[in-house]
């Protein structure tokens, strides 16, 4: 299964979808396709071939609800933020800390939680960074707009390239 850029009626980017969906939306109306790889693969049914577009924009306008913006706390997504990387020591990062550990009233929320390798986090346990004499080379926060998962990726295509840099 490939991916497929999907646009806003203003040509905004909203998010990636399947070559599946893509198809499913241009042939029932909802969208138009905006633009083709070079060798695109094809769909075929008994009476229809369909060539899957890179880029598609829907007809009508969407709106992205406020809460959509920020996106959900998850270890996944906290690694994604951090780059990989550890906030303690840039090492490899393979899970996550609270900076105000829970015990001590610490939330679980963006401005508390960190990528950490395994041996950082044991080694702070459940202790204050001034207790250690560590600090933090940046504030931690949320990610801003809906997008911020698109700027993280490994491979774009560079079909999209001028739709996701005025989205940035």
């Amino acid at each position: 299964m490939g991916r497929v850029l999907l646009l806003n009626a203003s040509y905004e980017p909203l998010a990636l979808v399947s070559d599946r969906r893509a198809v499913v939306l241009v042939l029932g109306g909802r969208a138009e396709p905006v633009a083709f790889r070079a060798e695109a693969p094809v769909f075929h049914s008994a009476k229809l071939d369909v060539k899957v577009p890179a880029i598609v924009r829907l007809l009508h306008m969407v709106r992205i609800p406020r809460w959509a913006r920020t996106p959900p706390l998850t270890r996944r997504a906290v690694l994604r933020r951090d780059g990989g990387r550890c906030a303690y020591c840039s090492a490899a990062a393979d899970t996550v800390d609270h900076v105000i550990p829970k015990s001590r009233g610490g939330r679980h929320d963006w401005a508390n939680v960190v990528a950490s390798c395994q041996q950082d986090n044991l080694a702070k346990g459940d202790q204050l960074l001034d207790e250690l004499g560590w600090s933090l080379p940046f504030q931690p926060r949320a990610p801003e707009g809906h997008l911020w998962r698109l700027r993280h990726l490994s491979e774009v295509d560079p079909l999209w390239a001028p739709y996701l840099a005025s989205a940035s």
